[in-house]
């Protein structure tokens, strides 16, 4: 499962990559966390705010960190 964390890098971004770092690992699920913190790169994937994560080509989260629940129930389709 691909998620990907769209952020310049402040510490809401690195919060949230460590925290479904965190999840993925105690919930065995294998992720590969793609951190894109090239302004470049967010403004031509056309993201206003941050942090988003993507999961696949799937935003679920803009402009927030996520908690814990909200994480383990976007793996929640791959432990199936």
């Amino acid at each position: 499962m691909l998620i990907k964390v769209i952020c310049p890098g402040c510490n809401s971004c690195r919060a949230t990559a460590n925290l479904i770092r965190e999840v993925a690992e105690a919930r065995h699920v294998q992720i590969t966390l793609e951190e894109i913190n090239n302004l470049s790169d967010i403004i031509a994937q056309g993201i206003t705010r941050t942090p988003t994560i993507m999961i696949g080509d799937k935003v679920v989260l803009a402009g927030g960190v996520p908690e814990w629940i909200d994480i383990e129930n976007w793996l929640t389709p791959s432990l199936t």
